[in-house]
């Protein structure tokens, strides 16, 4: 036990370059003024992507339709600020039970079959919220997208601060959820729970032999992940002031996807620089030439997978020997 012990603590300790990364982060907002747009993209995504490694970097469980959970929190948010309340706070609060609800409800669907079977499932719920978002246009907007949804102000120690067209404050916000997001889901990982979780990435067959409730630790995960994924919807809707079909759109499963490839998984980090490289390779290479972003995007994940095959899942891991 007392080995045990030392070894997660040893686990959880501290690495400098995660400092550097937070330290980063908030510096960011500081010496980056002028892109916070871009910049509250980035940190959107990368708590979106969070929330996928959750349950694909730690627990196995492969889905094409976690946009699911993005979008109802989306939609959950952007509705409660238009028709209850604009207070940014009780929105995200809202948004993210709502999303951890629906993660709840759903999770029984991933506890049986294969990774293919998953898949399938997680995609058909993804495209069943995207349909009744379509038909229920007299509350969603349908296709045209829930317009109109205007936040109050960001009420903090330190005051209001007013959502700006410049982003500031929008980022401000978005770093602040995702920094807080980022220090829950690193406990939970290094926790007795979380290694729990690995087991069952590794041999869930193995872990149920040792007396491991699976089932329970499935469904507590699957749920978990929901409410972050929501809270990145619910970042997009409250800091764009919109939202609409395209964030349960396959689109977006995929591109989260495609970031944890670039970034790797198993190890949190991977979202956020998977969303750095994603998002400045899209802007860079989209002002170069728009109409071969999708080309170019192709060209460089065969080369990623191509050149780091051996190491995809974990292709930063120079960071953590360090």
């Amino acid at each position: 036990m007392k080995g045990a012990a030392q070894a997660l603590k040893h686990g959880a300790r501290w690495r400098w370059w995660e400092f550097a990364l937070l330290a980063g982060l908030l510096l960011s907002w500081l010496l980056l003024p002028g892109h916070s747009l871009l910049l509250n993209e980035i940190a959107i995504l990368a708590l979106f992507a969070l929330s996928l490694d959750l349950i694909l970097g730690y627990s196995g469980i492969v889905s094409l339709g976690h946009a699911a959970f993005f979008g109802f929190g989306s939609y959950a948010a952007a509705l409660f600020a238009k028709l209850v309340m604009p207070d940014p706070w009780l929105g995200m609060v809202v948004a993210v039970t709502f999303a951890a609800l629906l993660g709840a409800l759903t999770s029984v669907l991933i506890l049986r079959g294969t990774d293919l079977t998953r898949l399938m499932v997680t995609l058909g719920v993804a495209a069943i919220l995207y349909e009744l978002a379509n038909k229920l246009d007299w509350l969603t907007g349908g296709a045209d997208g829930l317009q109109g949804v205007v936040m109050g102000p960001l009420w903090t120690p330190f005051g209001a601060f007013e959502f700006d067209i410049a982003g500031r404050t929008a980022y401000a916000y978005t770093l602040l959820v995702l920094i807080v997001c980022l220090l829950i889901v690193r406990r939970l990982v290094h926790s007795p729970f979380g290694y729990s979780l690995q087991a069952l990435r590794d041999n869930r067959l193995r872990a149920a032999s040792i007396g491991l409730s699976v089932n329970a630790r499935l469904v507590a995960v699957y749920t978990i992940a929901a409410a972050i994924a929501g809270a990145a919807g619910a970042l997009l809707a409250q800091t764009s002031g919109f939202s609409s079909l395209d964030v349960f759109d396959f689109r977006r499963s995929a591109e989260v996807l495609l970031v944890l490839v670039i970034g790797g998984t198993g190890y949190l980090y991977g979202g956020i620089i998977g969303a750095i490289v994603f998002k400045l390779l899209h802007d860079l290479v989209s002002a170069w030439t728009p109409q071969y972003w999708n080309f170019w995007l192709g060209v460089f994940l065969v080369a990623l997978v191509l050149v780091g095959r051996d190491q995809l899942t974990k292709p930063w891991t120079w960071w953590k020997r360090r």
